[in-house]
């Protein structure tokens, strides 16, 4: 069944019909819009939630953030932020696979619809002025048909009239006679224009119309099965990924699973034991036996109590629970924040000591890296001179040189620090596999030591066990002397002390470590940092 066929007589119910689809189609891409504004702004909401509660890169170095219960947050926070996207994922397809492309479409249509209407409106205007021509034919042919019978009538009255002429009856006949062939003219043109609007009305009604609306309908039709396949591109749009956004929600399942309270226990005991020993008992001072109370306390090797702990500040409460006082040092103040991290205890020092050691022996790598590079790219520029200036890399080369220098100066004092923080527990002999001017790792100079608990890592290769045994090599002929310019303790394995002013005889020169071997007049021998004294060598 088509609209030609069943619906040839409302053109007015099709006209209102067809526009009444367009603007559902219109309804609807304006509702997916506004869903779509919906999922935008909900991913902006998640993003900037994510954003607000995500650590920036200066809190990721807190110690609460190794703890698996903060590490799961992170994880949920950044499945929040993954999620995000995927709502924006699904606005982005809903505005470009439904309302950009319903909208594309639904132009065509209009003007598709338009185009149909127009035909339609110029066959019923060609009809109408067909069937003008038809009305005037048939009222001129009534009129002269009127006219021919009162001339046909005067002619005979004038026939009969005894009174009237030859030459009076003869123009009545000739009048009557002129009259009735105007009339039978008229009745032809008549009949013809009769014939061209009844075979026009036929091919207006049975061929131009019905082929119009026909048309019409399957415009219709093709809007309706477009719609519907808007309708479906709704729901798949979200279906597409909601495998993605199940991951997400998966991952912040596994955030939770994965969070170990046990192992959060142990990594808090990990990071604050202080390192010190319990307060011992308290000795019981007899008064009755006339104990000298100076000499009781001073017998006593630990703080007698908390309000010997508290030292000065008796007001205050007691330390082991005090909100302000984190860290305590029995009978003396809290110390100020130091850059060797005097100020913490034992076990706390040892772990930042090596912290900031393995930072700077990564930083140095990079630096020895660079300077390697430079030194090549110097080499290739002085082969091939087209390629590029030598003298230009001078300012870098020279900058290089002066943060390695920088570097060692701060490795070297580091380490010293460490060896200092090891004496106060195990200490753990070892030797740093420290830098040559060619970028390769030396491994003659002694430096520092550190907790049995710290490991070494394998993939920067910085710590090794020490293995040289200084007293039973053979003694070398000295090469030359030197004078101290610096104090230097000398506190780790392998190094020797020195003061300033003192000569000490060269047996090794530097290999480009930082580091020169010396010895004693007495004979002790070992390193020390080059940079802490000139030398003058044998020649």
């Amino acid at each position: 069944m088509d609209w030609g066929t069943e619906l040839w007589d409302q053109y007015d119910i099709i006209e209102k019909h067809t526009q009444s689809g367009l603007e559902l189609v219109e309804k609807y891409v304006k509702f997916v819009k506004e869903r779509t504004e919906i999922e935008q702004n909900y991913a902006k909401q998640l993003r900037n939630l994510s954003k607000k509660y995500n650590l920036k890169r200066s809190s990721k170095d807190e110690p609460e953030c190794r703890l698996s219960s903060y590490q799961s947050f992170l994880d949920i926070v950044n499945e929040m932020n993954d999620y995000a996207g995927q709502r924006e994922l699904i606005a982005e397809n809903l505005m470009m696979n439904i309302c950009i492309d319903l909208t594309k479409y639904l132009q065509e249509l209009k003007q598709e619809r338009k185009t149909y209407l127009m035909e339609a409106k110029k066959a019923q205007q060609s009809l109408e002025s067909t069937y003008k021509q038809l009305d005037n034919s048939k009222k001129r042919f009534e009129r002269e048909w009127r006219e021919a019978e009162r001339a046909a009538q005067y002619a005979e009255k004038t026939d009969q009239d005894i009174n009237a002429t030859k030459a009076d009856v003869e123009k009545a006949k000739q009048q009557a006679h002129m009259r009735a062939h105007v009339a039978e003219e008229c009745k032809n043109d008549y009949a013809a224009q009769l014939q061209k609007y009844n075979k026009e009305q036929n091919q207006f009604y049975f061929n131009d119309m019905p082929l119009i609306f026909n048309k019409l309908q399957d415009l219709d039709e093709r809007r309706v099965q477009k719609l519907a396949q808007g309708y479906i591109l709704f729901s798949d749009t979200e279906k597409h990924v909601m495998p993605i956004i199940g991951k997400c929600l998966e991952g912040i399942t596994k955030a939770g699973t994965n969070v170990n309270e046990k192992n959060d226990s142990m990594v808090v005991i990990e990071q604050n034991k202080s390192g010190f020993e319990r307060p011992g008992d308290l000795e019981f001072e007899d008064y009755s036996q006339g104990i000298n109370r100076a000499s009781s306390d001073s017998s006593l090797g630990t703080p007698k109590g908390p309000m010997d702990l508290l030292g000065k500040n008796r007001s205050k409460n007691f330390w082991l629970f005090s909100k302000k006082s984190k860290k305590f040092t029995p009978e003396r103040t809290m110390p100020t924040v130091t850059e060797d991290f005097a100020h913490l205890p034992p076990e706390q020092r040892r772990k930042r000591l090596q912290q900031k050691l393995e930072e700077i022996c990564k930083e140095l790598q990079k630096e020895v890296d660079q300077s390697e590079a430079l030194g090549k790219m110097k080499d290739v520029y002085e082969k091939n001179p087209q390629m590029g200036d030598p003298a230009s890399l001078a300012s870098q080369i020279n900058q290089t040189s002066q943060n390695i220098e920088r570097l060692r100066a701060e490795l070297n004092k580091y380490e010293t620090w460490l060896a200092e923080a090891g004496g106060r527990g195990d200490t753990l002999r070892y030797k740093t596999h420290t830098f040559n001017n060619n970028g390769a790792h030396d491994m003659h100079s002694p430096d520092g030591a550190h907790s049995d608990e710290s490991t070494p890592d394998a993939s920067q290769a910085i710590y090794a066990e020490f293995d040289d045994d200084f007293e039973d090599e053979e003694v070398t002929a000295p090469i030359g002397k030197c004078t101290a310019m610096y104090n230097f303790p000398g506190a780790s394995e392998g190094t020797i002390s020195m003061q300033e002013g003192e000569v000490l005889a060269v047996v090794e020169e530097d290999k480009g470590d930082g580091w020169t071997r010396v010895r004693r007049n007495n004979g002790d021998e070992g390193y020390i940092p080059t940079s802490y004294v000139t030398i003058n060598l044998n020649k």
